[in-house]
């Protein structure tokens, strides 16, 4: 159908007003859909529904030590290895650490740093260069290492409340004119990540563990499009000849989409990260076990075939899924088919549905048990 004549001239009389000019009013089937950016894990796309969502910001958040700082090194990493164009600013309130990002896989030649705690400048910063358009992605790490003027001038004894919350809400309302691109998807999109902590929250009490919050207020929970949550499941261990104990050279992460504005929310991500090489194990520092990611989320979703311990892809098979996986790791074009493939099945929810009920019917029947008499 189209849209009535009074529709179109309504929407001429706006585009062409001089004070409101073109793109005042569009028709949403004109819009383009922004690009998604890569994680650089499959398992992570997934979850996201297809990747980072394009002209929108995120939050990372999680513990020390839980991975959120890598995820988004490697993000940043895989988008440089797919766009020889792919610029990144990074607001470093903590210490941008340039060996830990050449080791995962970033150049730092395309990454602009910004060293600066000072709250009021590094917000105006992160809004100027999401104004310029020049950046694909923009990274603030992290928030609550910022320092308002205001908390730096008074003593310690004296308290502030909040300041840094009411300029932080401030500055998602200033970004999200900045961060505005044309509809129809002439201009250059971004992602923004915002890395975060967990704070216990003050006066509050729950049954299970003490609840907790973000800092930066309630504002930014409105202004991310989709917020991860970030923990350490286990370290990776491995067996080193002439050593008594296993070293300690990666660890499982699990990331629980907590909020999705363009995908279903609440899932979750496994990803084996390593921080150390594992030459036994025939990993570098900075892999993620891609792999066992891309065989594992294959199977899932239909799109290897599994009988027995064979695994079956197009017209190659292999006796084991752990062969599966070494070929995937050492085959870039059975890496890019795969992953391809998952993630069209995986946005497609009615073939979801469908690999569900095949999955469930192939289940043997319960056992009924005795009862004894």
């Amino acid at each position: 159908m189209e849209l009535s004549p009074e529709v179109l001239a309504w929407m001429a009389k706006l585009n062409g007003n001089k004070n409101l000019g073109p793109g005042t009013v569009v028709v949403a089937s004109d819009m383009v859909v922004p690009k998604r950016f890569t994680t650089g894990s499959l398992s992570l796309d997934v979850a996201l529904g297809g990747g980072l969502p394009g002209n929108q910001w995120v939050e990372v958040i999680g513990p020390e030590s839980s991975g959120k700082t890598a995820i988004t090194i490697k993000t940043i990493a895989a988008n440089q290895a797919a766009d020889p164009d792919f610029t990144t600013f990074w607001l470093a309130a903590e210490h941008y650490d340039t060996d830990q990002a050449t080791a995962l896989g970033v150049d730092n030649s395309r990454v602009v740093v910004a060293p600066t705690q000072k709250m009021e400048l590094a917000l105006e910063l992160l809004d100027d260069a999401l104004e310029s358009q020049i950046y694909d992605c923009l990274v603030l790490d992290s928030f609550p290492a910022l320092l308002p003027d205001l908390e730096a001038e008074k003593g310690m004894d004296e308290p502030t409340v909040a300041v840094a919350a009411k300029l932080f809400n401030k500055f998602w309302r200033k970004a999200g004119n900045s961060g505005r691109r044309d509809p129809y998807g002439n201009e250059r999109a971004f992602t923004g990540i915002v890395i975060n902590q967990w704070r216990d929250k003050v006066g509050a009490w729950a049954p299970r563990g003490t609840p907790q919050t973000s800092p930066g207020g309630h504002g930014k929970d409105y202004a991310f499009y989709a917020r991860m949550k970030v923990a350490r499941a286990a370290f990776i261990d491995e067996k080193r000849p002439g050593l008594p104990d296993p070293v300690s050279v990666g660890q499982e992460i699990v990331v629980n989409t907590i909020k999705n504005k363009s995908a279903a929310p609440q899932q979750r991500a496994h990803l084996r990260f390593f921080f150390r090489n594992a030459p036994f194990l025939g990993f570098q520092r900075g892999d993620y076990d891609l792999g066992r990611e891309y065989v594992s989320l294959g199977i899932l979703f239909g799109v290897i075939q599994k009988s027995g311990s064979w695994c079956h892809y197009a017209d190659q098979k292999w006796i084991k899924e752990e062969d599966m996986a070494d070929a995937v790791r050492d085959d870039r074009a059975l890496m890019g088919k795969l992953g391809t493939e998952v993630l069209e099945v995986a946005s497609d929810p009615r073939r979801v549905d469908e690999i569900a009920r095949q999955a469930a019917a192939a289940e043997p029947p319960a056992r009924k048990r005795r009862k004894s008499v």
